[in-house]
């Protein structure tokens, strides 16, 4: 059983009003960066593997969480596409470099929300690899807005392994109690309990029915909620 399907470990602590650090997803949790994402798998497609067909927005969208390599994985697996994958990972990624902020945008509430959370520590964790996300926070004038940006490649393993969360941790000096996850993906929750951290859901991202059969301890419909929770303190 890989750590995709493993089950979630025990209950993360409550979430406490004066988290000090905050740890945000990104895709699906900050920006929606599908479309830049179904462009470039499309590309690939055509460069690799001519008459394979389109995939929709909707198709590539379940296919993204879990890093490039899986999401290019997936690609190849609906359309049938008989290639190499160490090649159409490298050629999805040299087409998505040139497009990563065509279309992607925060989500609606995203920067209102950071701004009302910046007297906290905040943190990117994600399966995209780091330099790409770096470059897309940078571009959307969000990237100063966070202590640490680690992706693939920054840290051992991937989500749902905790080695990245807990290198948070450890660097903001922060226990596991005194933090707070916010993904809006199964995959983030069970990252939190794998480091006993407490963890919120984003209920407008990628995978709202995963998310809520994963029972994260908060569940909040945008950054603004989320903001207005931890300060009235109604977890």
């Amino acid at each position: 059983m890989g750590p995709e399907q493993a089950p979630p470990a025990a209950r993360s602590p409550r979430i406490v009003r004066t988290a000090r650090l905050v740890v945000f997803d990104l895709d699906g949790t900050l920006v929606d960066s599908v479309a830049d994402l179904t462009t470039a798998a499309n590309r690939m497609l055509g460069d690799i593997a001519p008459g394979a067909g389109a995939l929709s927005h909707d198709e590539v969208r379940s296919f993204v969480g879990d890093g490039a390599r899986e999401l290019v994985a997936r690609v190849l697996a609906r359309s049938s596409a008989r290639a190499d994958l160490d090649e159409a990972l490298a050629t999805f990624l040299d087409f998505y470099r040139t497009g990563l902020l065509d279309a992607t945008r925060p989500y609606p509430g995203v920067v209102q929300g950071l701004e009302r959370l910046s007297d906290r520590t905040l943190a990117v964790l994600t399966n995209k690899p780091g330099d790409m996300s770096r470059a897309i926070l940078e571009g959307l004038g969000l990237k100063t807005r966070f202590f640490r940006i680690y992706g693939g490649g920054d840290v051992p393993g991937k989500k749902p392994d905790p080695a990245g969360l807990k290198r948070l941790l450890a660097e903001a000096g922060v226990s596991p109690e005194e933090a707070l996850m916010v993904g809006d993906s199964a995959v983030d929750v069970r990252t939190a309990r794998n480091a006993g951290t407490p963890v919120a859901g984003v209920t407008y991202g990628l995978d709202p029915t995963g998310l809520r059969a994963a029972a994260p301890d908060l569940l909040v419909g945008s950054l603004e909620e989320l903001a207005d929770r931890l300060e009235t303190g109604q977890l």
